[in-house]
Formats: C-alpha cells, sequence, structure tokens
C-alpha cells in the first residue's frame, strides 16, 4: 500500500479510537454523574459518539477495501434536544457538584481535541467528501462542547443559568 492510501486509514483509527474513548467516557459519567439532568446529557452524548464510531467504520471498511471515500452523512445532532432537561434548580445530588464540573471540564477537553483533530483532518483532505464529512463532525463536537458548557453553567450558578435563558430583566418592568 501506498502513502496516499494509509494515511486515510490512519486518520480513521485515530478517529475511532477517539469515538471508542468518548462513547466510553460518556457511559462512565451518565452512571456516576451527580445530577440526574446531567446523567441524561452523557447519555445522548455516549449514544452520538457511537453514531460517529459507526460512521467512521464504515469509512474505513471501504478505504481498506479498495474503494474511494464515500459519501456518508450523519444527520443533525440528537444530542442538542437535550438542552430541554435543564428545567430545574439542581437538586438531589448524588455527591459533590464540584466533582460533577470537574467531569464537565475533562469532557469539555475531549470535545476540544477531538474538534481540533477533525478540523485538522479536514484541512488536510484532498478529496471534497473526506473534507465534508470531516467539517460535519466536527460541527457536531462543537455542538457537544457547547451543550457541555451549557450544563457547566446551569451547575455552577443556576440562577444566573435560568436568568440568561430566560432573558428576564430584573428592572422590575
Amino acid at each position: 500500500m501506498n502513502q496516499e492510501h494509509n494515511q486515510p486509514l490512519a486518520a480513521l483509527q485515530t478517529a475511532i479510537q477517539m469515538e471508542i474513548d468518548g462513547k466510553k467516557c460518556y457511559l462512565q459519567l451518565s452512571k456516576t454523574g451527580t445530577d440526574e439532568a446531567g446523567c441524561k446529557l452523557f447519555a445522548a452524548l455516549a449514544e452520538e459518539e457511537d453514531i460517529h464510531l459507526k460512521k467512521f467504520e464504515q469509512i474505513f471498511r471501504a478505504l481498506d477495501s479498495g474503494h474511494i471515500w464515500p459519501d456518508v452523512t450523519l444527520g443533525d445532532s440528537q444530542a442538542a434536544t437535550s438542552v430541554g432537561i435543564f428545567t430545574q434548580t439542581p437538586a438531589g445530588h448524588k455527591g459533590s457538584i464540584s466533582s460533577e464540573l470537574k467531569s464537565i471540564q475533562k469532557a469539555m477537553t475531549m470535545e476540544n481535541q477531538t474538534l481540533d483533530y477533525y478540523l485538522e483532518q479536514a484541512g488536510k483532505s484532498t478529496q471534497p467528501l473526506e473534507k465534508q464529512f470531516y467539517q460535519a463532525v466536527a460541527a457536531q463536537e462543537r455542538v457537544h462542547h457547547a451543550l457541555l458548557l451549557d450544563y457547566f453553567e446551569y451547575l455552577k450558578d443556576p440562577a444566573q443559568w435560568f436568568t440568561m435563558k430566560e432573558h428576564q430583566s430584573l428592572d422590575g418592568g
């Protein structure tokens, strides 16, 4: 095999491992989280990582079989629908909020690393379908990071989060 064939396969192997690690992390957080809303968010993110994993594996199999980069679409991020789960002030935690905040920060770092990797691969791409796919998965990783940041802000200061999300005025008018 030549270098031109090996580079996309090596990049896909890295992407596959990143998605496996992400799914594993989110599944663990969904079981050990301190807030019910967060556990639901982590479970939704684990499902999205699994979708990404399956798409990367599909592409890997096609390229490994000697085919060109297939036209694989991701669809819209479904984890974004999890935003509605933050409807009540956090209560009934099973553990420390500071522990949950640290977990969220770790997850946001992981999302940023995968985002950067996918954008790097899109920049290296010579095939339009490859570039489009990496850009699409990067966009979903961006959504994941935004959801995690939203959850972080929700836990850190629920009153401020509700004020910001509800756009309520404090002027009495």
